[in-house]
């Protein structure tokens, strides 16, 4: 019999198309990444990522206030440390009076209902540009831990709503939060950078940061020995679990498009929310690829979007999170 049924008639106009959508995006998705330098008067463009911008603290007023009005109630603050405050100990890290403290401090000042997550790492501390402290010609695990909870203590202290480890070390994660109940910061929050790989698609990010790891006697030129290889599907999930019985609240998958496999993975084995951070070479590709006529910008950001979303993300940190909103709000 010719088919009774027939797919086509949902497809029919755009009123039906979006009455059966089944992925809908909101600002509601977005933690939107925010890089700050010290200095004044300073808004200076990411060669590498066209139309993103490092900040001095007095020039975020107008960038907060601007993902306020368009919905968007989430930041992570990264800082652009000065290479003479940069050791192998990550010391500014823990200054009570560093960039990122002062950071929390001003955004929260600007807008105190925003979400403030804070990227917690060595690297842009590293005199080497490693997320971990070096001895002996190894990363070393247990002393970088101990800092890493040292740091999120006093982003917590300053004003932080959620920490987001994102070095890789072992045990972390519950380092973290032995260390914020100790402080009576119950309610500070752990997004875990659970399944984080030694991805070829951080090269603008470390730009930005200038925190580009270097080659040392006896370790190597990239993070390999502590960011997970790209080739593991299994080791997220049991990375994961294990950042989840160690107190995480919310895990992240990094980097986005070439890793959703390993979303929907994660979103059929955990309850927890799953963030996907789609990273600075997936922005600066499709910036390229625009600028160039090969493809169309917006559309094609949107599709992006969407599979992320699709694939079983429940926030999405993004460098087009302000383009998104705007195309929605339209």
């Amino acid at each position: 019999m010719y088919p009774i049924k027939r797919n086509r008639r949902l497809r029919t106009n755009e009123a039906i198309r979006s009455l059966v959508r089944e992925t809908i995006i909101s600002p509601n998705d977005f933690l939107a990444p925010l890089f700050i330098v010290e200095g004044k008067g300073i808004k200076e463009e990411i060669a590498s990522m066209p139309n993103y911008y490092r900040f001095s603290l007095d020039l975020l007023e107008a960038e907060i206030k601007l993902l306020w009005k368009l919905g968007l109630k989430s930041v992570l603050l990264f800082v652009k440390v000065p290479d003479h405050l940069k050791d192998n100990k990550g010391t500014e890290a823990l200054n009570p009076d560093g960039l990122m403290q002062r950071a929390i401090k001003t955004v929260k000042n600007i807008c105190p209902d925003l979400l403030v997550m804070t990227d917690v790492a060595l690297d842009p501390y590293s005199s080497f540009g490693h997320d971990g402290i070096i001895e002996n010609g190894k990363i070393a695990n247990d002393p970088t831990v101990k800092v890493l909870a040292e740091m999120s203590v006093s982003h917590v202290q300053a004003g932080a709503n959620f920490v987001a480890p994102s070095d890789m070390m072992d045990g972390r994660i519950l380092s973290i939060r032995k260390a914020l109940d100790h402080e009576n910061f119950i309610d500070a929050g752990i997004m875990s950078y659970s399944a984080k790989y030694a991805s070829a698609f951080y090269g603008p990010f470390r730009d930005a940061l200038d925190s580009a790891p270097a080659a040392i006697k006896d370790i190597p030129k990239d993070k390999k020995t502590y960011q997970m290889d790209f080739a593991n599907r299994n080791e997220a999930i049991r990375e994961t679990k294990m950042d989840i019985d160690e107190g995480a609240d919310i895990v992240m998958v990094k980097p986005g498009l070439s890793y959703l496999d390993i979303v929907r993975d994660l979103r059929n084995e955990v309850t927890v929310p799953i963030a996907v951070y789609q990273v600075s070479g997936e922005y600066a590709m499709l910036k390229a690829a625009a600028e160039k006529g090969w493809l169309d910008h917006d559309a094609v950001m949107m599709e992006q979007i969407i599979a992320i979303k699709r694939a079983g993300a429940d926030i999405i940190a993004s460098y087009f999170a302000k383009d998104v909103i705007k195309i929605l709000n339209q």
